[in-house]
């Protein structure tokens, strides 16, 4: 199926480790995901380029690469920067895809426990064109900007973890 239109992720979700490793993309994400890519139940993740966690996004954000390539090598030129844009093509265009069901549950590659240092929680925040997955220590650790979603975080895993808020 082609890749559909691009779509916006806002808001945070959390996730306990389920039954057979899964976990479970939050509501609001899964339909985002799910637009994305016109109706297909597939999660692309890859790891972030910069902060240890992880990138989410649906199949139409792909749509979107080559014109991103272009603005970073016209970026880099303009400041007068190298710009590698094959390696920056292999960092966009490098991620998995992983299905989900209809209740959001997937099966996270083992590959990225260890690129996003995700343990037996997951921490979703919106970023806009994509969104992020985080191991609450690893949010925990980010300086200013991040009280928000660190706050939010530890709100959501209490929940969570009282049996409270949605695994």
């Amino acid at each position: 199926m082609e890749a559909g239109k691009a779509v916006n992720y806002s808001g945070q979700g959390f996730s306990l480790m389920g039954e057979k490793g899964r976990f479970v993309l939050p509501p609001d994400f899964r339909k985002a995901v799910r637009e994305s890519g016109r109706g297909e139940r597939v999660l692309c993740l890859i790891k972030h380029p910069r902060w240890t966690c992880l990138t989410g996004f649906g199949l139409g954000r792909e749509n979107e690469f080559e014109a991103e390539l272009d603005r970073e090598e016209r970026i880099a030129l303009d400041r007068g920067t190298d710009f590698d844009r094959e390696e920056r093509a292999n960092q966009l265009y490098g991620y998995a895809k992983v299905p989900f069901d209809d209740s959001g549950r997937f099966v996270l590659p083992e590959r990225f426990f260890k690129l996003g240092a995700l343990a037996a929680s997951a921490f979703f925040q919106g970023g806009g064109k994509s969104f992020t997955i985080w191991n609450p220590d690893e949010l925990a650790k980010m300086g200013p900007g991040w009280e928000d979603a660190q706050s939010a975080c530890a709100e959501l895993a209490a929940q969570a973890q009282s049996g409270k808020g949605r695994r």
